[in-house]
């Protein structure tokens, strides 16, 4: 009798429905059924899905996947929304597949389609670096004032695009070394910030009130002005940027200016020749030069 009393459900005496059996700290659950609905989707549910793994592909294999009865596969569909996205393009920039970037500009129709195309390929592409705007970081060359390191024409741009900067396995590319001398030990501490104290000089900034600006001077004539020139006006031939006109590509503070000294800078931008078309190539060319620095 007690082991049928143990046996039998527990009732729950508000409610008339049997509990789980389970009792924590004086409280149990009511097992109350599943709503017939709720069974009946859930079930359907479950049919619904191996019909779906029949029909459509669903299970990845070793090398593969299966292909369902169908055979449907999205990526078909992406490759040929994509094939005529680029016929569609190629319509568009039928004329500057033959032209130069600065036919292209001179061009009304050809001009709005390279901005449209290299607004585009910039966002994709130069964005992550030089900022969606093409307004630059530390590091990062502003691309919307007129000071450039190789040259803002059509032809430079076109160059540095092509080949990039300091770019490994590319014969062509930009090339330019600033010694390290503080690294190097060609220079002595006090040296270098006799050097940069000059370079605020040259810049018309604020200096040291105990900077030796005489020794800066001297130091800057025997080592920097061959490649900055003698004012400081630097030299696109070189890569070797303008210090006298405030803007600067690492900082123009005495920190800034002592470790680019010490340690020298040595940026790299890709050569997307070999990434991205000659038409995309030009337009590209177009668009940063039409930023606002282009000269």
């Amino acid at each position: 009798m007690d082991q049928k009393n143990h046996d039998a459900p527990h009732i729950d005496p508000h409610t008339g429905i049997a509990t789980t059996g389970h009792e924590w700290d004086g409280i149990r659950e009511l097992n109350t059924p599943l709503p017939r609905w709720w069974l009946g989707i859930f079930y359907a549910s479950i049919l619904w899905s191996i019909g779906y793994w029949v029909v459509y592909p669903a299970w990845p294999l070793l090398t593969d996947t299966t292909k369902g009865v169908i055979g449907y596969a999205s990526r078909a569909d992406i490759s040929a929304d994509m094939a005529q996205l680029k016929a569609q393009r190629a319509v568009q920039a039928a004329g500057m597949a033959d032209a130069t970037p600065a036919q292209i500009k001179a061009d009304p129709t050809l001009f709005q389609i390279a901005m449209a195309q290299g607004k585009a390929a910039f966002g994709d592409n130069c964005a992550a670096c030089h900022g969606v705007g093409g307004a630059g970081a530390k590091g990062y060359p502003n691309l919307n004032d007129d000071d450039w390191l190789w040259g803002g024409s059509l032809e430079a741009i076109q160059q540095t695009i092509l080949h990039g900067i300091r770019a490994a396995g590319n014969d062509e590319t930009r090339v330019s070394q600033m010694p390290a001398f503080g690294r190097d030990g060609l220079l002595k501490r006090d040296e270098i910030n006799a050097v940069a104290n000059h370079v605020r000089e040259l810049a018309g900034l604020p200096t040291e009130p105990k900077a030796n600006l005489a020794l800066g001077r001297k130091l800057f004539a025997d080592n920097c002005a061959s490649c900055h020139g003698e004012a400081g006006k630097g030299n696109v031939e070189m890569g070797a940027p303008n210090l006298v006109d405030a803007i600067s590509l690492y900082g123009m503070d005495m920190a800034s200016l002592t470790e680019t000294i010490s340690n020298s800078r040595n940026g790299v931008m890709p050569a997307w020749g070999g990434r991205l078309d000659p038409t995309t190539i030009k337009a590209l060319t177009v668009y940063v030069h039409s930023l606002g620095g282009g000269q």
